[in-house]
């Protein structure tokens, strides 16, 4: 009896003790504060809070300076503080993370700025004529082809993000007078006035296999575009135009062609295959170049030349090292591609004004993070090949001058010089000369890219000057 006495009292004795440990160890955390950002403001401009993704977004005027923004609201849920106080000054230029904190638990809030752009920066009509865009005028020309009906043209805009276009975009307009468009994004606002403009006789052609600009592959596209934009009084024409003859090219002083191709076009052969419609419009080419016309030529393009009698009666004289990857699986750039100067030729209008690095004889063509299929139609000098021993028999043979040359030496860019009443011709074979990135990194910023546009522009008025 006394044993079983005892044992009882033991086990009362063990119960107490786990009540008392559980007492002891019950947690002090406290869990049950909000960390929520009711309002926020910088310089009086009140923020966007979004609770679902914590971020805070203030919208600034399109000019704002940003460097110094003064926090003149901030409140918090009851309880909670913050790292960042009400009266401080933030430098915006870049996001930055509020750490909310109430009692033991805490919530990172992303606060950045948006400025209030109202821009226009693509105008297009029936996808086919792109617009030259004048951002100080704030005026917008379309150039297109005297025949065309601008009654019912209609209009594909590219605009600031967040904003609204007034008319709105894709509605048939009667351009055959000026059309003000509207942009208006919260405090910003921005009145284009678009003019078609219908020419008989352009000055300056893109010319491709596509019936129209917005058929292009994305490559060519780009190119397009781009020239549509910054080149005045251009048209786009197919190789069937030419060869109907539907363009009156007496005031034409240059055509481009920027043949981009997959897979690639590499050889004499193979241009004679996939380029046929273009060499179907040899004979008009070649009386074009022979009356004074200029010619850009770039890509797998630089092929024509020897078709056209540049080079005398020899059509081999086509670039002999041609390769190219396709655009969707298009190699990541780690940082500049370029290909260098060549000698002598620092001078030479086409490397003017470029955006440069350290070495002055390197043209730096891309940056980190963009995508390129480094398409490339050179020529490759040495005895290992058959063709050119070096450069004086390559210049020998094709009466052209090297402008640009490759790493290894190889010719990416060259000039057939205008003479005896003939233009002039510009070709870029590098495999750097690229245009259109399928996808960016995320931060891409443009830089040494932006010399494609330089040189391009360059070539042209050097061509026409």
């Amino acid at each position: 009896m006394n044993t079983k006495i005892i044992n009882i009292f033991c086990a009362i004795c063990l119960i107490c003790a786990f009540w008392s440990c559980a007492d002891d160890n019950v947690s002090d955390l406290r869990l049950n504060g909000d960390c929520k950002v009711e309002a926020l403001a910088l310089d009086n401009y009140e923020g966007i809070i979004d609770i679902t993704s914590r971020t805070i977004v203030v919208r600034l005027p399109e000019t704002y300076d940003h460097s110094a923004l003064k926090v003149t609201k901030l409140t918090l849920s009851d309880g909670a503080s913050c790292n960042v106080k009400a009266g401080e000054t933030l430098n915006m230029y870049a996001s930055k993370v509020l750490h909310v904190q109430n009692g033991d638990v805490v919530a990172d809030w992303t606060l950045s700025v948006l400025h209030d752009e109202a821009r226009i920066t693509l105008f297009t009509l029936n996808d086919i004529y792109t617009g030259a865009i004048d951002q100080n005028a704030k005026t917008i020309t379309v150039y297109v082809p005297a025949n065309t009906d601008v009654t019912n043209m209609v209009p594909t805009i590219v605009y600031s993000q967040n904003a609204t276009v007034t008319p709105a975009n894709g509605v048939p307009q009667d351009f055959s007078q000026p059309v003000t468009y509207t942009v208006t994004n919260n405090s910003a606002e921005t009145v284009y006035t678009v003019t078609v403009v219908r020419i008989n006789n352009p000055a300056a052609l893109f010319v491709g296999s596509a019936a129209m600009m917005s058929e292009l592959d994305p490559e060519a596209k780009a190119a397009c575009e781009w020239m549509m934009a910054n080149v005045p009084n251009t048209l786009y024409a197919s190789f069937a135009d030419l060869r109907a003859g539907t363009l009156d090219l007496s005031e034409c002083k240059l055509i481009w062609w920027h043949y981009h191709a997959w897979p690639a076009v590499d050889g004499h052969d193979q241009f004679v295959d996939k380029g046929a419609d273009a060499l179907k419009t040899k004979n008009q080419l070649r009386a074009f170049y022979e009356n004074g016309g200029n010619l850009f030529l770039t890509r797998y393009a630089t092929n024509l030349p020897s078709f056209i009698g540049a080079t005398g009666d020899d059509d081999w004289t086509t670039p002999n090292n041609c390769w190219g990857g396709e655009e969707s699986n298009a190699e990541r750039c780690g940082g500049p591609w370029d290909f260098r100067i060549y000698e002598g030729q620092n001078g030479h209008p086409l490397w003017q004004n470029l955006v440069m690095g350290e070495d002055p004889q390197k043209i730096l063509c891309t940056d980190a993070g963009y995508y390129i299929t480094n398409s490339t139609a050179q020529y490759h000098i040495g005895t290992d090949w058959g063709g050119y021993a070096d450069y004086n028999a390559w210049t020998t043979r094709t009466g052209a001058t090297i402008l640009g040359v490759g790493g290894d030496g190889a010719i990416v860019a060259w000039e057939y010089p205008a003479h005896d009443g003939k233009g002039g011709i510009i070709c870029i074979g590098s495999g750097c000369y690229d245009w259109y990135s399928y996808t960016y990194d995320p931060g891409y910023v443009e830089n040494y890219h932006k010399n494609i546009a330089i040189i391009t522009q360059n070539a042209i008025n050097y061509l026409t000057k």
